[in-house]
């Protein structure tokens, strides 16, 4: 029997997947998620990422390669078992929400497994709770806003109690605010609850915060992977990608090769962008201003 104690989270190896039409949708992936990281799947829409998702979770099945979870081929896995040790939202909430109230939703998973129902109520509360959702347990499903319905959506799969979480397009059609409210609850459950968290989307901006490891896709294969710093120091594989830079890393990208501003690497966060500018400013600046505001 082999040893998978230390096994990392998910390890896909040389995944193919093509649909009954012809398109080769993977072509030889491998994608590897150490137990309780960040990772995010970054790819323009086409490129794989939610067929690699569905492979993740066992709704599809690779023509050749294998899926392991903790070490174990997803092929032997219950699936009772499996839905208790990986947990996946979809991209649209709406997909995922049936039940007429919030409650009866989140406890549906729970109640299937034939727990006593003092320990559905325990899931359903705690679940609601680490998703910022305690008040919405009486509420109608259809009375919730968007980002409610996502919120919800997390936390029917929570109370499933899974060690693993992946999530397809999480941000999408949320506001900017919203955008990064969903990053820091995924976050905090990641950093938190140690829930290892995979997530696919192609919104750059926020990933430089969050993300422990991104892997960048094109045509079912994989371009790059590695800590965001190395892979958003590669514009032209982004650009391959049909991708950008970070808001602010494009700023300062073509600051440096436009105009000359002689800008050491490449900041990917405001914080550091601030500090890299201000190191370029000479420090008799700072005293002329400074000097000027007490006269």
């Amino acid at each position: 029997m082999n040893d998978t104690s230390n096994a990392p989270a998910i390890r896909a190896n040389g995944v193919v997947f093509s649909y009954e039409e012809g398109t080769r949708a993977l072509d030889g992936v491998d994608f590897l998620c150490g137990a309780g990281e960040f990772v995010a799947i970054l790819a323009s829409n086409g490129s794989g990422k939610t067929t690699l998702i569905k492979l993740l979770v066992a709704l599809l099945k690779p023509e050749r390669g294998t899926v392991e979870i903790d070490g174990r081929d997803l092929r032997s896995y219950p699936p009772k078992d499996l839905y208790q040790k990986v947990g996946l939202v979809l991209q649209n909430a709406r997909d995922q929400l049936f039940a007429a109230t919030v409650e009866e939703d989140v406890a549906f998973g729970p109640r299937n497994l034939g727990l006593h129902e003092s320990e559905v109520q325990r899931r359903v509360s705690d679940s609601l709770r680490s998703v910022g959702a305690e008040g919405l347990g009486g509420r109608a499903i259809h009375h919730l806003s968007y980002g409610e319905q996502k919120r919800v959506s997390i936390a029917g799969v929570l109370a499933m109690r899974p060690s693993i979480l992946i999530l397809d397009e999480p941000t999408a059609g949320l506001d900017p605010a919203g955008e990064i409210d969903m990053l820091r609850l995924l976050y905090r459950l990641n950093r938190q609850q140690g829930i290892t968290v995979v997530l696919a989307t192609h919104s750059v901006d926020m990933l430089p915060l969050f993300a422990d490891r991104i892997y960048v896709m094109k045509h079912g294969r994989v371009l790059q992977s590695g800590p965001p710093r190395e892979v958003f120091a590669d514009p032209e594989m982004l650009d391959r990608a049909k991708l950008r830079l970070p808001h602010i890393a494009h700023l300062l990208h073509e600051m440096k090769h436009r105009d000359g501003v002689p800008i050491d690497g490449l900041p990917l966060t405001v914080g550091e962008a601030r500090r890299k500018l201000l190191d370029l400013i000479p420090p008799e600046i700072f005293y002329r201003n400074g000097a000027e505001g007490q006269a």
